[in-house]
């Protein structure tokens, strides 16, 4: 009898240890490959933790989960756009789990009705009713959430006019808030009419002049101390603006694709998204085997070589839009002409809707790289290699990496990063505000970071490290060693890593223990790749303490900080939004549309407040 089939276990926990927090689209697949289902979240980890669940789950998901043995994502800007990706591809590629949810019917409108007292609903077919029409949307759930977001914003009835007329007294959708009761007099036409109009203004596209409006509202309710009317039209502002989203995914034209290429150490990734139609179809991620020393336009322009000149069965665009720059293209596009007798342009420095098609490639291509440096199978093959490399009769199992970051020798935090052979163990890290030093005397921030760490050693806390790595040459090594025996710490490995002339990655130089064992690492050996990781990740986390404690240790002092954005701006900005909340939501081009915001300034605000 033949051995029963294994579908392998997919590893949940790694996979989710990985997942960007970002919105986007996630797609899920059974050992042979097939899809077995498209959802779309706002947070993908979040959304994705909630299929992992050891208890809760329904039937339908349970089964689903059984059958998982990959999940792949897409990141995309905002909410909206995942939806309508996620729509794309339920579409085209019809996945099981997804065929209750599947609509073929014909795109719908949003439908309001004549009278005194109209009503919003959802319209397919023909427009033979008396009102407006406004449309068409996407998808039924699309429109479904706009409606939603209205209803509970402006409170126009949504209830069957034969359900409207036969009414005594007020519905359920009253006592909640959701309706203003017109069927039975709570509500003044007047009042009832201006409702609409906020409505129709916001289906008709005019939300600036919307939301200017209701901040003007908002002002004059704050300013005559009304304010839980004030309250009320925040709460209208922020509710709107969730599905005033700029559609990126959607709105341009033509057959393009969006390639991004990243190189870290270590590996590289490529991402390719394609588009027809005006309409993102999907994306892919391509991890090409590459040296050290490659760079992202070499990866780039051999892998176009590659994937466009290798099968004549490959649909071929009329562009294609690139994240970086090649000598080499023309004459790429004169092979790909000659071969396959098509004209092909490729596009660098691209505006509006493309440029937001190239910034997604950009992003995917670095989340989905991350994920796979970090993946557990692929890091306890780098733990491997560094136990080799440095000699060791064990593997090690613990790594800790200190850093110093600071401005001018203002507001200087040490950091403590520390890896596992299943990637990094988030939950030790720690950042240490660096008091009583020289501003800048980098060895002396070191030795106090390193004595309040390894002061806990001695009292018999904490745990060991096998391997202790400073950022930094024979000195910070040298500082790390007389800490150690200051403190009389048990024998560890020391591992001190200096950059090397160029700085550039790959060319480390290795002190062990001491500055007399030098050494260097070949730049494709998985331990350097390791050692680049921990290395690179405690200076990101020292960097990101440093910018907190030198502002307010809050959202609003990043703001502060963007040049060009004073007490005026941005208490233009939170009138404009409603709130820090919402414009923390807001991508670049929302921010764009607040009054005096060029795209310029827009996008250092998106950067400062997404700096962590």
């Amino acid at each position: 009898m033949p051995p029963a089939e294994v579908t392998p276990v997919f590893d949940s926990s790694a996979f989710l240890a990985t997942c960007s927090g970002r919105p986007g689209v996630y797609r899920m697949f059974d050992a042979s490959g097939n899809l077995l289902y498209v959802g779309k979240a706002k947070n993908l980890k979040k959304r994705l933790s909630s299929y992992f669940r050891k208890t809760g789950l329904a039937t339908k998901t349970m089964a689903l989960v059984g059958k998982i043995a990959q999940v792949e994502t897409t990141i995309t800007g905002n909410e909206t756009e995942a939806l309508l990706l996620e729509q794309t591809l339920i579409k085209e590629w019809r996945p099981p789990y997804n065929i209750l949810l599947r609509d073929d019917k014909s795109y719908p409108y949003v439908f309001l009705s004549d009278g005194d007292y109209p009503r919003l609903d959802i319209h397919r077919g023909a427009k033979n009713r008396k009102g407006r029409y406004f449309g068409p949307y996407p998808s039924a759930g699309a429109i479904r959430e706009s409606l939603a977001l209205l209803q509970k914003t402006f409170l126009v009835r949504q209830c069957e006019d034969s359900y409207y007329r036969n009414r005594t007294r007020p519905c359920l959708q009253y006592q909640i808030k959701r309706c203003k009761a017109p069927c039975v007099g709570l509500v003044e036409p007047a009042e009832y009419a201006e409702d609409v109009r906020h409505s129709v203004m916001f289906l008709e596209g005019r939300s600036n002049a919307l939301n200017a409006e209701l901040s003007a509202s908002m002002q004059q309710a704050s300013a005559a101390l009304d304010f839980e009317k004030a309250a009320e039209l925040r709460d209208q502002m922020a509710l709107l603006r969730r599905v005033q989203d700029q559609q990126s995914m959607e709105g341009g034209s033509g057959d393009v694709d969006i390639i991004a290429a990243m190189v870290n150490p270590g590996g590289a990734c490529v991402h390719l998204i394609s588009v027809r139609g005006g309409r993102v179809l999907g994306s892919k991620n391509f991890f090409p085997q590459v040296a050290i020393e490659e760079e992202a336009q070499d990866v780039l322009v051999a892998f176009l070589g590659q994937y466009y000149l290798g099968s004549h069965e490959r649909d071929l665009p009329s562009e294609l839009i690139v994240n970086a720059s090649h000598e080499d293209y023309p004459v790429l596009i004169a092979a790909i002409q000659e071969l396959r007798g098509r004209e092909l342009a490729i596009s660098y420095r691209v505006r509006g809707t493309r440029a937001r098609w190239q910034a997604l490639a950009v992003t995917n291509a670095e989340q989905a790289l991350g994920a796979r440096l970090a993946n557990r199978e692929h890091m306890a093959g780098r733990f491997d290699a560094l136990a080799e490399a440095l000699d060791m009769d064990e593997v090690p199992q613990r790594l800790e990496c200190f850093d110093i970051s600071h401005s001018s020798g203002e507001a200087t935090v040490a950091s403590c990063v520390v890896f596992g052979p299943e990637g990094p163990i988030k939950s030790d890290y720690r950042r240490y505000n660096i008091e009583g030093v020289t501003g800048g005397d980098d060895y002396a921030a070191m030795h106090q970071a390193l004595t309040r760490r390894f002061s806990k050693i001695k009292q018999n806390e904490g745990k060991l490290p096998d391997i202790l790595l400073v950022d930094g040459g024979k000195g910070q090594l040298a500082m790390a060693r007389e800490v150690l025996t200051e403190l009389e710490v048990p024998p560890l490995i020391l591992l001190g890593v200096a950059k090397g002339t160029t700085r550039k990655p790959g060319l480390e130089t290795l002190y062990l223990n001491d500055a007399e064992n030098e050494f260097t690492l070949p730049g494709n050996s998985p331990a350097l790749h390791l050692i680049q990781q921990i290395r690179d990740e405690s200076h990101r986390f020292a960097i990101t303490g440093h910018r907190a404690r030198r502002g307010k240790a809050r959202r609003t002092s990043s703001l502060e900080e963007v040049a060009g954005v004073g007490p005026k701006r941005r208490r233009e900005l939170l009138n404009h939004f409603g709130g820090l909340q919402e414009l923390s939501r807001a991508s670049t081009e929302e921010i764009a549309k607040a009054p005096g915001i060029s795209k310029k300034l827009a996008g250092l605000i998106y950067a400062a407040l997404h700096s962590e």
